[in-house]
């Protein structure tokens, strides 16, 4: 039985702002006789919005009323009465989601249609979403190859490393194509603080190309010394936000999404001054550059990549062997962060250490946000394995514990009440802990968990949908 639904995703990013509007097709795979079995069987693109300059009141507020009328008038020229719409995923990216009433935004938005994924997405979050909506993962997974790709946008390119279809890791650099604006006759507006000491361009002054090439050549170098294409020197250092990507020996095929990304691509860019900065001038610039002579694919995706869909339902059934305390139900909209089985294999101080490090790519302004640990777990694991896994799990996940956080575990093999009570065993009270099994999750994938039936509990898997 195949049953049609209407889908938006919303994408309020540091430069653009964009809508798409989908039909999906899911189909119920199982028997009459099973569990229910969901899944999206086909996805047809309806309508694409115009890409919108991202209206803000001031450098830290956006317009939230702005956003609004800009959707507002996107279904009207879809011809969508908002009512029709049953999911969608409003994503708030890149310096945008610092702004300071970033939430506000969120939930306003939030209840333009059905159930959304609501996030904002810092930029280890943003790149992984940007990465696998311009197929990276795909192409690393069927290539048996390391991918990286650059998001570059207005204000930062954010980095994702795929190594055989897994994230394997992430960076950001301050490098975009509105870090120096203009005025229609060409006199700067603004320049970007993280050119401090890069260019004696300031704001007043008239500007040609010619002047701006300086500092797009320097970006361009600051992405080849991230890339691995030059050693790494104290350029790429100072324009990094957070770090950079570890870059595996031998060149990993670049691939480039965001908005600078069709300028890079393009077989004819606009004017050089189109869009009241320089994105045209670094996009050319890295089109010329060793980035683009050495292995690259073309993205699927490019201005789009963050979100070409929006969250889709598929309605599911955790495994009977679960354990839980101190949790109160329903749970909604929980990011997810996947694991490989390499990275729950090891000595309980790796393991830690690995947890503890990507748990960072989900917070919010630096502090912990509840966040669902997923891998694959082992069948029929000894007792060692139980207690090695619980002692590393718990470690990685102290800073959830310290804020208060409940700490939220979801294993594909049937093992999660054993390590779900090895957990809790080790936990001082007040205990907040959720293990549950028999789910197959991705990083950007959400959750939604209800109330126990039985000894299962409904789990809403929301994906976010990519254009592959």
């Amino acid at each position: 039985m195949e049953r049609a639904l209407l889908s938006v995703g919303l994408d309020i990013g540091t430069s653009t702002t964009q809508m798409v509007l989908s039909r999906l097709t899911v189909e119920n795979k199982a028997s009459a006789f099973a569990v229910p079995d969901l899944a999206i069987t086909d996805r047809e693109i309806i309508y694409r919005s115009a890409i919108h300059f991202t209206p803000l009141r001031s450098d830290t507020v956006i317009d939230a009323e702005a956003i609004q009328a800009i959707v507002d008038e996107e279904y009207r020229k879809a011809g969508i009465d908002k009512s029709a719409i049953e999911t969608g995923a409003v994503i708030i990216t890149g310096e945008t989601a610092r702004k300071d009433n970033a939430r506000q935004v969120l939930s306003a938005l939030s209840g333009y249609a059905g159930e959304f994924v609501v996030a904002t997405a810092g930029p280890d979050l943003e790149g992984i979403l940007a990465a696998r909506g311009a197929g990276c993962d795909e192409y690393s997974r069927e290539h048996d190859t390391a991918v990286l790709n650059f998001d570059i946008g207005g204000g930062t390119a954010n980095a994702c490393l795929f190594d055989r279809g897994r994230c394997v890791d992430t960076g950001c650099l301050n490098v975009g194509g509105r870090l120096i604006k203009l005025d229609e006759s060409h006199h700067i507006t603004y320049v970007s603080p993280v050119l401090d000491g890069l260019t004696t361009l300031s704001v007043g002054q008239p500007v040609t190309e010619a002047e701006l090439q300086p500092v797009a050549d320097l970006l361009t170098k600051a992405l080849e010394e991230a890339a691995g294409l030059r050693p790494r020197t104290e350029l790429s250092q100072k324009l990094t936000t957070n770090r950079l990507p570890t870059v595996p020996t031998g060149s990993p095929v670049l691939s480039f999404s965001g908005g600078v990304a069709d300028m890079i691509y393009t077989d004819a860019p606009p004017p050089w001054d189109a869009f009241g900065d320089m994105g045209v001038i670094l996009g050319r610039t890295i089109a010329r550059s060793p980035l683009l002579q050495g292995p690259h694919i073309r993205p699927k995706e490019t201005i789009r990549a963050t979100v070409v869909g929006a969250g889709s339902h598929a309605t599911t059934l955790s495994g009977s062997t679960i354990a839980y305390e101190g949790v109160d139900f329903p749970l909604k909209n929980l990011p997810v962060l996947s694991l490989t089985a390499e990275e729950t294999a090891g000595t309980p101080q790796e393991v830690a250490q690995t947890v503890e490090k990507k748990l960072r790519w989900f917070w919010d302004d630096g502090e912990p946000s509840p966040v669902v640990l997923a891998f694959p777990g082992q069948h029929s694991p000894d007792f060692q394995t139980i207690e090695r896994l619980a002692e590393g799990l718990l470690s990685g996940l102290a800073p959830l514990q310290q804020a208060g956080l409940p700490l939220l575990v979801a294993v594909t093999a049937d093992m999660a009440k054993a390590l779900g009570q090895a957990m809790l065993c080790r936990m001082a009270q007040p205990r907040h802990l959720l293990c549950m099994d028999g789910l197959t999750m991705e990083t950007g994938m959400y959750l939604d968990i209800g109330s126990p039936v039985g000894s299962a509990l409904p789990v809403v898997v929301k994906t976010l949908l990519f254009d592959r």
